[in-house]
C-alpha cells in the first residue's frame, strides 16, 4: 500500500538501539553515553530509540533515490512515544505519525485516565528518566505534560490515532493533548482544523495540520490507520508544496 501510494517506506529494529527489557536495554547505543545513562535526567530505552531514527534520517540524506524533505516518521504504542520524541528533538522529521501511544506518548498525564505514569514507570522502568518517577502518583505536579511535547513539533504537521476499546492509550487524553497544542501552531500561521470536541469513531480529520482518528477496534497498528497517514502525508506534502 505504501509503495504503491507513491512512498518508499523503511523500518528499523529498535532493539538494535535499546534492547526492550529492563535489564538489557543498556547493551545498545547507551555505552556511547555513559554519562547520560547514568544521569537521574539521562537518556534511557525510548530516547536511545528516538536517536536510532535520526540516524536513519543521517543516511536518507546520502541517498539520492530519497526525497529527505518529506520523511514521516510512524510510531505505534512505545513506538508512538519514540516517534514523537524523535520529531520534537530532530526538525528534519517533515511529518509524526503517533498511533495509539497512549501515555508519555501523545495522552495528557494529568487527566490520570488510563495507563498512569507510575504504572509505566514500574512495568518499563527502562523506559524513561529516573527523574520522570517522581512523579509516580503525582501528575498534578508535572510541570509539563504531553500537548507541550506535541507542541515543539510545531509547524510541522502531526497526526495522532486511538482505538476505540483501547481505552488504556485514553482517546478523549489525546485528542485534547492535540487541541491544546493549537495555539503554538497558530504562532506559525498553521490553523488546526479539529473539531472542538472528538470525532466520531472511524471519523478522521485529514485536512489539518493537527490530525487524529479514533478507530474502531483494539490496541494495533492496521490497514485502516495505514491509509489515513497515506492520505494525511499527501494532503500535507501538496499543500506545503504550493
Amino acid at each position: 500500500m505504501v509503495i504503491e501510494s507513491g512512498f518508499a517506506v523503511a523500518a528499523f529494529h529498535v532493539g538494535d538501539m535499546a534492547p526492550d527489557d529492563k535489564d538489557a536495554y543498556r547493551n545498545g547505543v547507551l555505552r556511547l553515553y555513559p554519562n547520560l545513562l547514568n544521569a537521574p535526567d539521562g537518556m534511557k530505552a525510548v530516547g536511545a530509540w528516538a536517536w536510532g531514527a535520526s540516524r536513519v534520517m543521517d543516511y536518507f540524506l546520502t541517498d539520492a533515490n530519497i526525497d529527505a524533505s518529506k520523511v514521516a516518521l510512524v510510531g505505534h504504542s512505545r513506538g508512538g512515544k519514540a516517534s514523537l520524541w524523535a520529531a520534537a528533538a530532530d526538525q528534519r522529521f517533515a511529518i509524526c505519525f503517533t498511533n495509539c501511544s497512549g501515555n508519555t506518548g501523545a495522552a495528557l498525564a494529568r487527566r490520570e485516565f488510563g495507563e498512569r505514569i507510575a504504572r509505566i514507570n514500574s512495568t518499563f522502568p527502562h523506559w524513561f528518566t529516573d527523574n520522570y518517577k517522581k512523579y509516580n502518583g503525582k501528575e498534578q505536579t508535572l510541570p509539563v505534560d504531553q500537548h507541550m511535547l506535541i507542541a515543539l513539533i510545531a509547524p510541522r504537521p502531526v497526526y495522532a490515532t486511538n482505538a476505540s476499546k483501547d481505552l488504556w492509550a485514553d482517546p478523549t487524553g489525546t485528542f485534547l493533548s492535540l487541541k491544546n497544542a493549537e495555539p503554538v501552531y497558530a504562532l506559525f500561521g498553521k490553523k488546526s482544523a479539529l473539531p472542538k470536541d472528538p470525532p466520531g469513531i472511524n471519523k478522521p480529520v485529514i485536512n489539518s495540520v493537527l490530525g487524529y482518528h479514533n478507530r474502531e477496534g483494539e490496541h494495533d497498528l492496521t490497514v485502516y490507520d495505514w491509509n489515513n497517514f497515506l492520505q494525511f502525508a499527501k494532503q500535507q506534502f501538496s499543500a506545503s508544496s504550493k
